[in-house]
């Protein structure tokens, strides 16, 4: 299924953005997080994976002195049930946010469409980007993080999980856990070289007539 059919963005004009584009600019890129990376790189399911791994070993070896490693060994079935849910609950909050979230690059910007519950689009011009890192995520897939210039304020909570990790004081937005990264980052690169090296032209004050 294309963005366009999807009905997550009927109402919108153009998938991931809040209205038409205006006249010279063209969508060059539309992707979204990949769900289980997502999950894995900002929620920490390998994490609370291995913690409950760690924590039914360690029952069944306490029990094990006595029991048996045999008989220890069903001690771990509720910790490893306990486990499962617990990973099967991040891995939905991720679907969500990846199936609510739609990035896009254009040859004026980079938009940013995310939120499951209060949904908003972000949008970085090309000259408000003063640069843009990548990085590899888990399963393959990459992130592509951008540090704004001026002193535009973003909120870390409202744009998570689509931010740098940790960085709370200067709020860098990222296209998070994307499929072939690099080739979505040399995208970007050529966009906005070309935009950026464009001259700007102002419109001049009106001319005042002599007397």
């Amino acid at each position: 299924m294309s963005y366009k059919d999807d009905p997550d963005f009927k109402f919108e004009p153009v998938p991931g953005l809040p209205e038409a584009l205006p006249e010279g600019e063209r969508i060059l890129w539309h992707g979204r997080p990949e769900t289980t990376a997502l999950a894995r790189s900002s929620m920490g399911l390998t994490w609370i994976a291995g913690y409950f791994v760690v924590l039914s070993f360690a029952r069944v070896a306490a029990s094990s002195v006595e029991m048996g490693w045999a008989g220890a060994a069903p001690l771990a079935i509720p910790f490893l049930g306990l486990g499962v849910v617990a990973c099967a609950i991040i891995w939905g909050i991720a679907w969500v946010q990846a199936r609510a979230t739609l990035y896009t690059i254009t040859t004026h910007r980079v938009a940013m469409r995310v939120g499951a519950a209060l949904t908003l689009t972000l949008n970085l011009p090309f000259r408000r980007i003063a640069t843009a890192q990548i990085a590899d995520a888990p399963g393959g897939t990459g992130t592509i993080v951008f540090d704004t210039e001026g002193e535009t304020r973003l909120s870390y909570l409202v744009l998570w999980p689509h931010v740098r990790p940790w960085h709370m004081k200067k709020v860098q937005p990222a296209l998070r856990c994307i499929p072939d990264a690099r080739a979505v980052a040399a995208i970007f690169a050529e966009a906005a070289e070309i935009r950026t090296s464009e001259p700007q032209i102002s419109r001049a004050p009106t001319a005042v007539a002599a007397e």
